[in-house]
């Protein structure tokens, strides 16, 4: 990548530079190297985007499925359901149960729940405290593409660690964050391994149109 005398003098500037300070440290002090590297995480974080969106989707869809089978189409108003939600130990932890009743509360139709509930609240649904209700009895239903080997404690337990993970790597791109020093191949194949798991052939579609591998490979 070439950058005029002009960019290096004023992207620095208009990074910031505490920002900039930590691509030039990596690029041992050579502005025009980590302007490159800085341009190529912008790049790779919005490539991210695509299978983000598309595991998010997947994942709730799933979810939806294994609540409405159990507690009907009106699930967010639906006490029991409510009631079996995780509570937080501390205050200041995200809490499902407030989530849920506040959008619920202000929008009329399931749809536009799911729409408005945060990432954690899918995240919350793969706990313990759900394989009774919803996973042993609509774990293959709701995700046909995960694997046979695990049991459904397992699988459940797998989701959970995975959406973990995928929600906290979601906020670094989110919050602008450098993302180049991780392992972003295993990023990747965390997301696809979740749309796999609610339908193989999504999972195709989105390595057909993802370009996360391209920018992988001329990583400057």
């Amino acid at each position: 990548m070439q950058f005029s005398p002009d960019e290096i003098i004023h992207l620095p500037n208009v990074i910031s530079a505490p920002r900039f300070a930590t691509y030039l440290r990596i690029c041992n002090d050579h502005p025009g190297s980590a302007l490159a590297l800085y341009q190529w995480n912008l790049e790779i974080s919005a490539a991210f985007i695509v299978p983000l969106q598309i595991c998010e989707v997947a994942v709730r869809n799933g979810v939806v499925h294994a609540i409405e089978a159990v507690h009907g189409a009106n699930w967010p108003w639906s006490l029991g359901f409510i009631r079996s939600l995780p509570r937080p130990k501390a205050t200041w932890h995200y809490d499902p149960q407030d989530d849920l009743r506040n959008v619920a509360g202000r929008t009329g139709t399931a749809g536009k729940v799911v729409a408005e509930l945060k990432f954690a609240f899918w995240e919350k649904l793969f706990t313990k405290g759900q394989d009774t209700r919803l996973w042993h009895p609509h774990l293959a239903t709701a995700f046909p593409g995960a694997p046979h080997t695990l049991s459904v404690p397992q699988a459940r337990e797998h989701a959970f660690a995975s959406l973990q993970a995928i929600r906290r790597f979601r906020n670094r791109i989110a919050h602008h964050e450098p993302i180049f020093a991780r392992n972003l191949s295993a990023d990747y194949e965390r997301l696809r391994e979740m749309i796999e798991w609610r339908n193989p052939a999504a999972a195709v579609w989105l390595d057909r149109i993802q370009q996360v591998s391209e920018l992988l490979n001329r990583k400057p």
